[in-house]
């Protein structure tokens, strides 16, 4: 969720729209509570992540370039198939980074800030983490310049799935049957999101659900174990935009000083969440 940001904040007006209406409608509509302090932290987050990518955002393209000047081959946009393999291989990319993003503390630490939302609302898709560039989640879509995918093209696609997986974030929109199945749908990512034993770890797929049909990470949203709980555990509970970003940072920062040998110290930054 954390790549091509870009494409997130052209649209964030619309975006921010939409959630509230989404907003308007569980309040006045089906009259339950809503949390406008936890909406306006996300947009706090989204605008601050704004203003930092105009100093991060030569990491991944100067990373992308030299990338792109090491390709194995050439491929041009003309050809047939170019860009559904490339749209192909960019789920199986985004898979793997977003799997890791949950399994490997270091991302972790970036992905925890957009689980971070104790409610499933809309508002909560603008809610990325700002150090991705830094711990080189990047690096996960490096086979897609050196196989010859151009930068522009990859950073597209990215911006196209990111777009995709806002209507995802929202409990207005029951199951859908066999589009469950397929493709990434707000069950699917209701169960992605909630941090319930049998739900934990599930649903990485971007647009698709193929690969984690592939490789056993597919849950599907069980109606007799609805999910009631979201977030992260230990829950965020404070409204300040850079308390939720760095919040498991700090949390790595106190390990890292009660931890004893190299061994123990890899663990805490590389080892599982």
């Amino acid at each position: 969720m954390e790549l091509n940001r870009e494409t997130l904040l052209m649209a964030l007006p619309v975006l921010v729209l939409m959630a509230l209406l989404e907003a308007v409608y569980l309040r006045v509509i089906k009259k339950h509570p809503y949390d406008w302090r936890e909406s306006l932290t996300s947009l706090g987050v989204a605008l601050g992540g704004h203003v930092l990518r105009l100093v991060t955002v030569g990491i991944v393209a100067v990373f992308a370039q030299q990338a792109w000047q090491h390709r194995l081959l050439t491929l041009s946009t003309q050809q047939t198939g170019y860009w559904p393999a490339l749209f192909i291989l960019e789920e199986f990319c985004y898979y793997w980074f977003h799997r890791f993003s949950h399994t490997c503390r270091w991302f972790w630490a970036t992905h925890a800030v957009h689980h971070s939302p104790n409610h499933f609302y809309l508002s909560g898709a603008y809610r990325l983490g700002w150090t991705g560039p830094i711990t080189g989640g990047f690096l996960f879509f490096s086979p897609l310049f050196l196989l010859g995918f151009k930068p522009e093209s990859v950073f597209v696609v990215l911006g196209i799935n990111l777009l995709y997986q806002y209507w995802l974030h929202t409990e207005l929109i029951g199951q859908l049957g066999r589009f469950d199945r397929f493709f990434n749908s707000p069950a699917n990512h209701r169960v992605h999101h909630a941090s319930l034993g049998p739900y934990l770890d599930k649903n990485f797929g971007g647009v698709l659900m193929v690969f984690d049909h592939c490789f056993g990470t597919y849950k599907a949203e069980d109606n007799k174990r609805p999910i009631s709980q979201y977030g992260v555990l230990p829950a965020v509970v404070s409204y300040n935009p850079i308390t939720v970003v760095f919040h498991e940072w700090r949390r790595i920062g106190h390990d890292l000083q009660a931890a004893s040998g190299i061994k123990q110290r890899f663990l805490v930054l590389f080892g599982r969440p």
